[in-house]
This record gives structure tokens, C-alpha cells and sequence, in this order.
């Protein structure tokens, strides 16, 4: 399997999360998909276009909310980034 260019940040029980990350858990529940997977589809689109287009491209091909797909993007963008 390929390495992931942005890898899920592990959240140990108890902690809470900040920032994009913690959309991350209600992301998992109601989309029914781990969060690598979305973080994998919005880091192959980042490579050709740009973050608002990559939150369209979730909303309207993979149902999800604006603010749960701007969390992935967002996150997304700041890991590569680094």
C-alpha cells in the first residue's frame, strides 16, 4: 500500500482535538468512511486546484457538509504545508 502525504492525527481517548481536527471523529460517524480516506482524496486534488474547489468537489460528489469538508481540506492544506 502507498504511503499517505498527510496521515490521520491519532486522537487518544480522552484528549480533544483543536482546529480542523476536531471535525474529525463526527466526520468518521456520519460519513461511515475513516478520515485517511478523505484526507487521501483532498490531497490528490490540492495538487490541481484550489481549496474552495476541493470543498465543492466533497459537498457535491460525496455528500458532505461545507463545514465538515472545509475541516478536511483545511487540515489537509496545513500538513502539506509543514
Amino acid at each position: 500500500m502507498a504511503e499517505h502525504r498527510v496521515t490521520a492525527p491519532v486522537i487518544a481517548e480522552g484528549d480533544k482535538p483543536r482546529g480542523p481536527a476536531s471535525y474529525f471523529p463526527s466526520i468518521e460517524k456520519t460519513y461511515g468512511q475513516p478520515i485517511q480516506h478523505w484526507l487521501d482524496l483532498a490531497a490528490d486534488r490540492l495538487d490541481a486546484e484550489p481549496h474552495m474547489q476541493v470543498v465543492a468537489w466533497l459537498k457535491s460528489e460525496h455528500g458532505l457538509g461545507h463545514g465538515h469538508a472545509n475541516a478536511i481540506v483545511a487540515y489537509v492544506k496545513a500538513m502539506l504545508a509543514k
